[in-house]
């Protein structure tokens, strides 16, 4: 099989694509044909040793596929050769044959799309763990989304609208923010020529929001933060800007607000009923319409390093996936 490796931690297109030995799955796993893997912006992380989750060298990057169970091993019982499952993987994604526990998958109905279905699991797992566990966001609240054109921003902006909740949504283009009006957002500000601030007082009547939920990090956290509503719950999803900010803890006196953590990774190893839970309600909502994954790119392998790339200089709006 066909795989992309990374032997040494750098930049995308230190990566390289090698011909591997087909996968046997031990005990409790099963091996995937891999028909689209999906791209997330800790697999940039990885790859340069800058995350928590640290695969020994050399490694094949790629977290999160879809594809067809190629085969099981001992003692298997909930999948065969032949079924169609989207799988968590951790590492091992970005070829055409992955390996995941059976824990891992989850199995997937003959009409649901591949590539939709891998671009849903993290995004849309981190979001509702954030939005709904982690900020108790309520129908009638106020939620700002920073980076809310990415993955899991916009998954945050289509699960803060089933929630019944009013959405602003802040991204650095106009182009990013029309997609985001299309999944649901009620307003939107442009961070790149709008003064965030002072845009959050004006569509806020001066409250400020109720949650603010931020992938980002850096430069605009702070202000963010010095804009949130009383009692006001602030989610640290992740720093897709490379920076880790600081924020003055004497805002959170002033506010009666809360800086809460968010590691769905964690969550969905510690607390699996839960986890399983707000799939299900997930589920549901994706019948309903409500949630609509947005695959906005495809690349072949040999292009993952591209790929990475464009994630890593935030050129990618929703998800983009690899299709081995």
């Amino acid at each position: 099989m066909r795989a992309i490796r990374c032997n040494q931690y750098g930049p995308p297109e230190s990566l390289t694509v090698e011909d591997l030995p087909d996968l046997a799955p031990p005990p409790g796993h099963v091996v995937i044909d891999v028909k689209a893997a999906s791209v997330n912006f800790p697999d940039v992380l990885i790859i340069e040793n800058k995350y928590q989750f640290k695969p020994p060298l050399p490694f094949t990057p790629g977290s999160e596929v879809a594809g067809i169970v190629r085969e099981v091993g001992a003692g298997v019982t909930q999948f065969a050769p032949g079924s169609r499952v989207v799988a968590f993987t951790g590492s091992g994604g970005f070829a055409q044959q992955a390996l995941a526990g059976e824990s891992a998958c989850v199995p997937l109905a003959d009409g649901v799309d591949l590539e939709l279905a891998a671009a849903f699991t993290l995004a849309y797992g981190t979001a509702h763990h954030a939005v709904v566990d982690r900020g108790a966001l309520q129908p009638g609240e106020t939620m700002l989304v920073l980076g809310a054109a990415g993955g899991v921003g916009l998954a945050a902006v289509e699960i803060g609208k089933a929630l019944g909740a009013r959405v602003i949504a802040a991204a650095s283009s106009d182009e990013k923010l029309a997609v985001c009006v299309e999944h649901g957002a009620d307003a939107t500000i442009n961070y790149s020529s709008e003064d965030l601030r002072e845009r959050i007082k004006a569509l806020t009547d001066g409250q400020g929001p109720d949650v603010i939920y931020d992938p980002v990090g850096g430069v605009y956290s702070e202000p963010a933060f010095r804009s949130i509503g009383w009692r006001g719950r602030y989610l640290v999803v992740g720093f897709a800007n490379g920076e880790i900010p600081k924020l003055p803890l004497n805002l959170t006196l002033l506010k009666g607000a809360s800086v809460v953590g968010v590691f769905w990774g964690d969550f969905a190893r510690r607390e699996p009923e839960r986890n399983y839970a707000a799939f299900a309600q997930m589920v549901g909502w994706i019948g309903e319409g409500k949630l609509k994954p947005y695959v906005s790119a495809r690349y072949p392998l040999d292009e993952t390093p591209r790929a990475l790339r464009d994630m890593a200089e935030r050129r990618v709006i929703g998800k983009v996936v690899i299709t081995p």
